[in-house]
């Protein structure tokens, strides 16, 4: 880790005493598991069951999340964006539909500075708050008003107050500077959140609430906290995966129980992991593959506690498969691991969290398909 930190000081512009910058970390970036296409960004596509470091570099900052299929996309700290893997749709952003096996540049830009992942297409904020998106397209989730597939960056409408962004399989959410939560893209399951069933190929406002504040897309469902700590869910719910109790579908937010001390919550394929404040996991939604962490293959329809610790910090749900990160750095993984991609140096799969080495310096985890892609001190 490096970091730029210290005292507060006289700002001689404005002459008044200036809280200083915040910490600029850096990190290693390594993945792990499934390696058809050279998603893993190792330069081949040898698949492997344990963490290997992707290159040499610590300027790592984050890495794409959503429900990508066999490629990613991550961020250094210098703004650069950067993109591997397959590219059959353009979804790499390079202007072609050529696969590769490391890491490339996209464009030359420095400003980009949050990233969410589809199925094949990619939606980009840069620290102007304006909004891009490449790929795939055909249900319109680029938000360019039709349903033409790019190979390249292309801006969404002019606005530049755009704040955070999530994508599930075919669906964008994002929120803006003010609170507001838009959405588009498929809504065969009315997982937009604008109470019906057809999709929209651009941003269209959920709502009138101007209190949202984290967005988490899954497999024709959606997740969302507000700034009140409640927690809310939309779409799909055939497995039970917007923890409401029953197995119905809504096409508009419905709150999951009463309480408010709801932190993060990450949605996958068609399971949901989150953390409250108070440090507790949980989980609920689809557990074939054990990717609940309950030690058990059972379904659940409403949020159930994995274990009893008060110690985790980072939830990643992914395809059968979920990870996160406890508060004193280490890394632990469950689920589905044909792949190797729990990252336990085996093909075992397992229904309780299992720690993946034994070290205490993991700051992220992204879940994505049949990968684990993790940033490291």
């Amino acid at each position: 880790m490096s970091y730029r930190y210290g005292a507060s000081y006289l700002d001689p512009g404005l002459n008044t005493l200036v809280a200083p910058p915040p910490p600029i970390y850096t990190y290693y970036l390594y993945s792990w598991g499934s390696n058809s296409s050279g998603q893993l960004g190792l330069g081949n596509i040898t698949y492997y069951s344990s963490p290997k470091q992707v290159g040499s570099l610590t300027t790592w900052s984050i890495i794409g999340k959503g429900q990508t299929a066999d490629w990613v996309a991550a961020l250094k700290t210098d703004g650069t964006l950067w993109a591997w893997g397959s590219n059959g749709n353009g979804n790499l952003g390079l202007g072609n539909t050529t696969s590769y096996s490391s890491p490339k540049q996209v464009g030359a830009l420095t400003n980009w500075s949050k990233l969410a992942l589809c199925w094949h297409s990619v939606l980009a904020i840069k620290t102007d708050g304006t909004l891009w998106s490449w790929g795939q397209n055909q249900y319109g989730q680029l938000g360019l008003g039709n349903i033409t597939q790019y190979s390249s960056p292309k801006q969404v409408g002019s606005l530049t107050n755009w704040l955070s962004i999530a994508c599930g399989y075919y669906i964008v959410l994002a929120t803006k500077t003010n609170g507001t939560l838009w959405a588009w893209g498929d809504n065969r399951s009315g997982e937009v959140g604008i109470g019906t069933s057809t999709s929209i190929s651009s941003p269209v406002q959920v709502g009138s609430l101007t209190n949202w504040l984290q967005v988490a897309g899954g497999g024709y469902f959606s997740t969302a906290i507000k700034t009140d700590g409640t927690l809310w869910a939309w779409g799909r719910n055939d497995l039970g995966q917007l923890g409401l109790n029953n197995r119905t579908y809504y096409s508009s937010p419905k709150q999951v129980g009463a309480l408010t001390n709801w932190s993060i919550v990450s949605s996958g394929i068609n399971q949901v992991i989150s953390v409250k404040t108070d440090g507790t996991l949980w989980s609920w939604g689809d557990n074939s593959a054990g990717e609940l962490g309950q030690g058990n293959t059972t379904n659940l329809s409403s949020p159930k506690q994995v274990g009893s610790l008060t110690n985790w910090s980072t939830p990643s749900a992914g395809e059968y498969t979920s990870a996160a990160i406890k508060t004193d750095g280490t890394l632990w993984s469950w689920g589905q691991n044909a792949q190797g991609q729990l990252g336990l140096g085996n093909t075992t799969s397992y229904s309780s969290p299992k720690q993946v080495g034994s070290l205490t310096t993991w700051a992220k985890v992204t879940c994505i398909y049949l990968n684990t892609y993790g940033l490291q001190y």
